[in-house]
């Protein structure tokens, strides 16, 4: 196995990891995997359902009734754009807002054993790499 294996087999095994995680912590809010990654993007931004679904790998129908699902909860809502009032975006309620946080908060605490044993610096420099491989197109 070359070193580009290692990292690749890592990668794909930390995701399984939060994967792992995440659709058990989103299972005891009654929320999916998807759910969860649609309440994770627009919790600091709104955003059109064509870029959500786009972004997601769905189609746009299938993306618009997990919106939907998510309105009919008080999460999600859909509204004018400010700066163009011929779009319309999706964003969180504020009850959304707080079950996000809510869960990320579930989500830090379930996977501190894995970060916890990693000093400031060791996590500094994880995250800093992490995020030049999701730089990468």
């Amino acid at each position: 196995m070359t070193a580009a294996d290692d990292v690749v087999d890592a990668l794909v095994r930390t995701t399984f990891e939060v994967a792992r995680v995440l659709t058990r912590i989103g299972g005891e809010h009654d929320l999916s995997l998807t759910q969860l990654r649609v309440l994770g993007i627009l919790r600091d931004r709104r955003a059109r359902v064509t870029d959500l679904a786009a972004y997601l790998g769905l189609d746009k129908s299938t993306m618009s009734t997990l919106i939907v699902r998510a309105q009919r909860r008080g999460l999600l809502t859909r509204g004018k754009n400010p700066d163009d009032g011929r779009v319309v975006e999706v964003y969180m309620t504020p009850a959304g807002l707080e079950l996000a946080k809510r869960m990320e908060d579930e989500v830090r605490r379930a996977l501190a054993p894995r970060t916890g044993p990693l000093d400031q610096e060791q996590l500094d420099q994880l995250a800093k790499l992490l995020e030049l491989v999701l730089a990468r197109p």
